[in-house]
């Protein structure tokens, strides 16, 4: 059930592909081996005037992706370390970024504290 949204930083006069929702679900699917439907993906354009960094500009080619993963049962240790080198890897090839420029929140847990249709996740 992971929900993942992913927050690409575009410059100006880039667009966000229209099927780039569905291409990462599809990858971040299979780097976190995840059952068909079960992963869900929301893709958020960040404009480059909407984004900065202190110090000087970034080139076009190191503008960042934030990716933010809620998962029903947060994973740890190695398993954790696993994940963020497989979706960092996914997440680069399918947005044409370096894997330098994905950065991951793994949020909280989900069970317990999230509901869908009106129904506690477990």
């Amino acid at each position: 059930m992971p929900i993942v949204t992913v927050e690409v930083v575009a410059g100006e006069g880039s667009t966000v592909p229209h099927d780039l929702a569905q291409l990462l679900a599809d990858s971040v699917g299979r780097a976190i081996n995840s059952p068909p439907g079960q992963t869900w993906v929301r893709v958020r354009r960040v404009p480059r005037n909407e984004y900065a960094e202190n110090g000087p500009p970034l080139e076009a080619s190191e503008l960042p992706v934030f990716v933010t993963i809620l998962k029903r049962q947060a994973s740890r240790g190695s398993e954790l370390e696993a994940e963020v080198a497989s979706l960092t890897q996914a997440i680069a090839q399918v947005v044409g970024r370096p894997a330098s420029c994905v950065h991951i929140e793994f949020a909280p847990s989900a069970a317990g504290r999230l509901s869908f249709g009106g129904t506690l996740v477990p």
